[in-house]
């Protein structure tokens, strides 16, 4: 592979589990089973990522797809391209879940596909007159039908019923004879039956697509079904293509390089809102003695293992579940950048950057350009919803030690994720009691959608003159299906609260292992003491903020 990644057993590296990261997984997921209107993505877009639908040709909206539709395919297309570009990981999610539902969703329409383009060749191509016909009073009805005038709607709807009408008197008064006649009956009446077949189809699939939207919301119980990606043979090269696709996925989701994009903070992880430096000079104990020389790498270590006692208390209060602690390479991009680039060679196997890498970049990148490493301590809270991520980066710089803790926060997926389906339904007055209004239940699927799925089928073979004909959907660039729909976390109160009790006792345990190390080493830890103590009072009164944003 051009990436350099080895799909062979021993390479492959193994996929962390889905435990308390169901809710925010199966929430994008369920995007790929809904079916209302692909603008409803934009309602979902935030400050510093914005999907975008282009809209197709003007006379062309009867090829419009639907949010399930485009969503399915944008996510397969991008995630899974053969030429893609690198992915943000999405932490707090299972991205391969989501890509994997994105697969079975258009498996499903593309079946409903077929059927519906038997359909439309046996009783609309083949009596093409007349589906003309019917297709140009439906897109005149659906035209009138979207004015926000009531009378332009009852006019589009007895529009349809008049042509009804004239169908009928056509049928019965004929002006030709033969074969001729025959034929024209049958393009007036195989259309209709053809619409009504098609119907059927429709609803039973929409059924299933709503029972699958409505099981992820309520935790996945439908699983997807992707039988393309399971090689039956060694032949099967198209299905041996889609398992490393997904492996690749699955791989690049554990990588342990990330991108800074100033404002937009660490792609990903989610803006900065809280940062702490502690920084005093490299001063003897002992005036006759020397300090014992030591790296940034020998503190990281230290604070790292006294990170994974964050768990433990004197108290048994719950306090924190366990963290995951890593060793973070940062990799600094534009604010507008619209792709980015992970690091190759012989230092990164599988998207893993080596652990001799990562020390080589602690102890010397610190000043000028490339990479900085970064130790992060994450809590994925909530059920995936809410990622709390402290960073920890230590420098030496002349005689100066700096030790600078951050927070960052990326808060739930959008409320349009999390929307559960609901019966179509539509008020109307009471027969009797006329000034009372009643709701009436609406099929799943109408006569306009029914026409347009049917219109669509046959093209849906060629996805690219589909999507000029009818718009698709763009998604935000970087690209990662976690951040690209994440609201802030400040707007729910204990979401807020969660990310701001995290860094009080992190900032503590990160001082205490650091001056620990200095006196081991011999520096007079008095300067460091006092400046701990201080960042411990100040932290004790943390708010959020936009610390990516410097207002100079």
């Amino acid at each position: 592979m051009t990436d350099g990644f080895d799909f062979s057993p021993g390479a492959q590296v193994p996929l962390s589990g889905s435990a308390g990261q169901t809710a925010a997984t199966y929430a994008l997921a369920s995007a790929a089973y809904r079916d209302a209107k692909v603008e409803t993505i934009l309602d979902a877009n935030n400050e510093w990522h914005e999907s975008t639908v282009s809209t197709g040709r003007p006379w062309a909206k009867i090829f419009r797809p639907n949010l399930g539709e485009a969503f399915s395919l944008a996510v397969r297309d991008r995630m899974l391209g053969a030429n893609r570009k690198a992915l943000i990981q999405s932490f707090g999610t299972e991205p391969q879940v989501v890509v994997e539902h994105c697969l079975a969703a258009h498996r499903i329409r593309r079946e409903r596909d077929n059927w519906l383009s038997a359909v439309t060749v046996l009783c609309g191509v083949l009596f093409l007159p007349g589906m003309l016909v019917w297709l140009l009073v439906f897109q005149i009805r659906a035209s009138v039908a979207k004015r926000d005038d009531k009378r332009a709607s009852a006019l589009g709807t007895a529009l349809l019923f008049g042509v009804g009408a004239l169908a009928v008197i056509f049928l019965i008064r004929m002006p030709f004879t033969g074969f001729w006649a025959w034929y024209a009956r049958a393009s007036v009446v195989m259309p209709v039956v053809g619409w009504l077949w098609a119907k059927q189809i429709c609803e039973r699939t929409a059924k299933d697509l709503r029972d699958r939207w409505e099981s992820m919301l309520a935790g996945g119980g439908l699983g997807a079904k992707i039988p393309e990606a399971v090689p039956g043979s060694p032949g099967e090269t198209s299905a041996e293509r889609l398992r490393q696709a997904l492996a690749r996925l699955g791989a690049e989701q554990q990588s342990n390089s990330v991108f800074y994009a100033g404002p937009k903070g660490i792609l990903g992880m989610g803006t900065r809102w809280g940062s702490w430096q502690l920084a005093e000079d490299l001063v003897p104990r002992e005036k006759d003695k020397e300090i014992h020389p030591f790296r940034s790498w020998d503190v990281i270590k230290a604070i790292h293992d006294q990170l994974g006692m964050l768990v433990r208390g004197p108290l048994n209060t719950g306090g924190f579940p366990t963290p995951s602690i890593r060793h973070w390479i940062v990799s600094p991009i534009g604010e507008k950048a619209k792709e980015v680039s992970r690091p190759k060679g012989t230092d990164v196997d599988a998207y893993q950057i080596k652990t001799h890498a990562i020390q080589e970049i602690c102890n010397k990148q610190q000043f000028g350009g490339g990479e900085r490493h970064y130790l992060g301590v994450q809590w994925t809270l909530w059920d995936g919803q809410l990622i709390i991520t402290m960073l920890i980066t230590v420098t030496v710089l002349h005689e100066t030690l700096r030790i600078e803790v951050t927070g960052h926060a990326l808060g739930p997926v959008n409320a349009l994720f999390t929307t559960k389906p609901s019966a179509p339904t539509k008020k109307v007055q009471k027969q009797v009691r006329f000034w009372e209004t009643r709701e009436v239940k609406l099929p799943l699927v109408d006569t306009d959608e029914v026409v347009r799925l049917s219109v669509r089928a046959p093209f849906t073979w060629y996805p690219p003159l589909l999507n000029w004909l009818g718009g698709s959907l763009t998604l935000p660039e970087p690209f990662g299906l976690r951040h690209a729909w994440a609201d802030q976390p400040w707007r729910h109160r204990f979401m807020a609260d969660d990310a701001l009790r995290a860094a009080t006792p992190v900032l503590r345990v990160v001082h205490a292992a650091a001056i620990r190390v200095l006196e081991e080493n011999g520096v007079d830890t008095e300067k460091f003491g006092t400046r701990s103590a201080f960042l411990s009072t100040q932290v004790q009164d943390v708010s959020p903020r936009k610390a990516d944003v410097y207002d100079a």
